[in-house]
């Protein structure tokens, strides 16, 4: 496992990128594709198929992943 400057818990604020000035909390973090998922910062819709327990399916808002070189501890 690869060490990182945040970890799941830290409060960030993004410094480069489309994204750039917005801050939330890191939900996860992926060492090995570099990527964190940060709290309300880049919503993505994806489309997703119906199942037993979402029985509608459609499109769903999730948090996006960052590349983790732009972002830093608030």
């Amino acid at each position: 496992m690869k060490n990182t400057h945040v970890k799941k818990g830290d409060n960030v604020v993004v410094i480069s990128g489309g994204h750039k000035g917005k801050s939330g909390t890191v939900l996860s973090v992926n060492a090995a594709k570099q990527q964190v998922i940060v709290e309300g910062v880049r919503k993505i819709k994806k489309a997703v198929k119906p199942t037993q327990e979402n029985q509608e399916g459609g499109i769903q808002e999730l948090d996006g992943p960052i590349h983790i070189s732009n972002v830093k501890k608030a």
